[in-house]
């Protein structure tokens, strides 16, 4: 079943639109996302892939999740939340699901596998069962496992459960990756569509000294003349 899967994603390889990730997902010697290897395949593919092979068990995801190749993870991690997703009652099934996406954070490994996969697995568990596991990885010295800290978090606020994220966001507030400002500041943002207040409440105090890409992120549904004054440190 493993093999048929890599082909099928072999056939739909696009040779050009993989030179065009490979900058994209900044793959260069020293670059965030550093050899990775890109097929070339559009997500939606890549879904109809998963949905195909819905049914492969964990060790056969593991070794797509192995794979160097950006596509075999990603599909991998497509087919891991569609089986959390399917388990509605086995309260040990989706453990197990769930502590098999932690094992494999180092394999997570660009910011796209994260967003798309992470808060319906360890958003989704961590919400339902409770843990310090959200805390935990934004203590990290890893970015991508401080990334599914605050990315899980949008589990928790499309419940408009915004304790936790905030403290998240507090945890990762002078991160110094860009990618980390961007995450913070997309779920703040996510907030306030929910709560306008409680995020200006947040950023008050923080505003001034927070990221900068960080706070536009945050503000970006905000008013025009509000973001100015936020920007200019009026407000």
């Amino acid at each position: 079943m493993l093999q048929s899967l890599i082909s099928d994603l072999q056939s739909l390889a696009n040779p050009e639109k993989a030179k065009h990730l490979q900058g994209f997902f900044k793959t260069r010697k020293g670059e965030y996302g550093e050899g990775d290897i890109f097929l070339g395949i559009i997500v939606p593919k890549q879904r109809e892939i998963a949905k195909k092979y819905k049914n492969i068990p964990l060790n056969q995801v593991q070794k797509l999740l192995n794979s160097k190749i950006h596509e075999h993870r990603m599909t991998g991690l497509i087919i891991l939340t569609n089986q959390y997703k399917k388990v509605k009652i086995n309260k040990l099934l989706k453990r197990q699901i769930y502590e098999f996406y932690l094992k494999n954070t180092q394999n997570i490994n660009n910011w796209d596998l994260v967003d798309i996969t992470c808060h319906h697995i360890v958003g989704d568990f961590v919400l339902k069962d409770g843990s310090d596991t959200l805390r935990d990885l934004a203590k990290s010295q890893d970015l991508w496992e401080k990334r599914i800290a605050m990315v899980s978090t949008y589990a928790f606020i499309k419940q408009k459960r915004l304790g936790e994220p905030l403290a998240i966001a507090e945890i990762l507030l002078n991160d110094k990756h860009d990618l980390i400002h961007k995450a913070v500041g997309w779920m703040l943002r996510e907030i306030g569509k929910r709560n306008k207040n409680i995020l200006e409440l947040f950023l008050t105090p923080r505003y001034k000294t927070m990221p900068r890409t960080m706070l536009r992120y945050a503000i970006e549904k905000f008013p025009k003349e509000e973001r100015k004054k936020y920007l200019k440190g009026e407000i």
